[in-house]
């Protein structure tokens, strides 16, 4: 018997189920799963993270998942948790998007090239493959009969749409049923039948359960028992939603976010994260943390910051750049050297033959949003340049701050940018 499903409940991976007991039946070696994910952005971040997450649990627990990119429902536009209609991409965009996606996958997961039923080595499929050969009457007469308006009007993605008198386009409305379909038919070539996903996509993963029993049935083929969980909406103490901070998503690829920055986003959670964040986010066992746990309200509780910091990169970026980042830190914060690995900008060395005032340089860097952002910096003493605090935000930056061509900026004692003459 499989161990996922008491892994799940350990560690909090699980919210909802269509029917645990049923699962637990099932769990056989190499019995196949899915989560899909929509091609939005160059890069997945922190918040894909914990779907999977469990995806990885399944594979170390003998089990095959499948990874659907959604090359045909990325050009829809979930409407799930959004008060207007997402940006339509047009295919080479999302081909690019798709193949960057990829490579953030690499770590987390053990992949084949062609599909094996006999391993549980991770497939990737693509959703474009199978809606390209649907036609407008296929899907409104075979698929499109088998959903009420009714039950998708009480969607809670349309509800919300309506409450607040946003537009919902008759294109977003169909998401849920390409998303459902997508279940079917993986049901039906990958005998697929377990769906993973976030919480806001269970009224689509329970649609995708139905709609594969009563196509089947309709199509005279085998109906298999399906089942759909989903992994809780996961917020910070402070209630901010995983995968963004105040300076924009954090992302999973290193060519979007280095393995430094993703390494700093996680030794700066709040305390009273960090033995969740363990459970959910590292492969410690589940006793080590316990003894992390008594180290709350006390000083120690940073040492367990960076012992999350360092697992949660390494399972990403591999142990090399998880351990290159927390040697970064330390070089940065206790020995006051520039560190190897911090975040880089260039500037042309004609401005700094000039002389650049100091906050435009700070927000150049990406250490203020705002020239007001980056004189309230300097201003409160919480900027310095190469290691040095600055009180006057005009006072000019140039060639002579330059130490081995570089000029490390500092913006409080966590965020640095080296800045680079080009």
């Amino acid at each position: 018997m499989s161990d996922f499903l008491s892994i799940c409940r350990e560690r909090g991976f699980l919210h909802q189920c269509t029917d645990e007991s049923g699962l637990a039946d099932k769990l056989q070696p190499n019995l196949v799963c899915y989560t899909g994910y929509d091609c939005t952005g160059p890069s997945l971040h922190v918040g894909h993270l914990l779907p999977t997450m469990l995806l990885r649990w399944w594979q170390k627990c003998g089990h095959k998942p499948l990874v659907l990119m959604g090359g045909a429902t990325t050009k829809i536009g979930d409407p799930s948790g959004k008060d207007a209609s997402r940006q339509l991409l047009d295919d080479a965009t999302i081909a690019a998007n798709m193949a960057s996606i990829r490579n953030g996958f690499r770590n987390l997961l053990e992949f084949e090239d062609s599909f094996d039923p006999t391993s549980n080595k991770a497939f990737m499929v693509n959703n474009h493959d199978w809606f390209q050969h649907i036609g407008l009457y296929e899907y409104l007469r075979d698929i499109g009969s088998h959903f009420t308006v009714n039950r998708m009007m009480a969607m809670e993605s349309v509800k919300l749409r309506l409450d607040r008198e946003s537009p919902l386009s008759l294109l977003e409305f169909n998401y849920m049923v390409f998303q459902s379909y997508d279940f079917y038919h993986l049901s039906q070539e990958y005998a697929c039948q377990v769906q993973f996903g976030g919480s806001d996509q269970w009224g689509n993963i329970t649609m995708g359960v139905d709609l594969a029993r009563r196509l089947a049935a309709s199509r005279q083929q085998p109906a298999q028992e399906l089942y759909g969980a989903t992994v809780p909406l996961l917020m910070t103490a402070s209630g901010a939603k995983m995968g963004k901070t105040a300076d924009g998503a954090v992302w999973l690829n290193a060519d979007m976010l280095s393995p430094y920055a993703y390494w700093q986003y996680w030794r700066n959670c709040d305390d009273a994260d960090v033995i969740r964040f363990l459970k959910l986010f590292t492969e410690l066992p589940l006793e080590q943390i316990a003894e992390y746990e008594t180290w709350q309200g006390s000083a120690q509780i940073n040492d367990a910051k960076i012992i999350l910091a360092t697992e949660a990169t390494a399972l990403l970026h591999g142990h090399e750049a998880a351990e290159a980042a927390k040697e970064t830190a330390r070089q940065t914060f206790v020995e006051g050297a520039s560190g190897a690995d911090l975040p880089e900008t260039t500037i042309a060395t004609g401005i700094l033959q000039a002389g650049i005032p100091a906050y435009q340089l700070f927000q150049q860097a990406g250490l203020a949003a705002s020239g007001k952002e980056a004189r309230r910096l300097i201003q409160g003493g919480g900027a310095k340049v190469n290691d040095a605090k600055i009180d006057d935000e005009n006072q000019l930056i140039g060639v002579s701050d330059l130490t081995n061509g570089e000029i490390k900026l500092s913006a409080g004692k966590k965020k640095h940018v080296l800045v680079k003459a080009a």
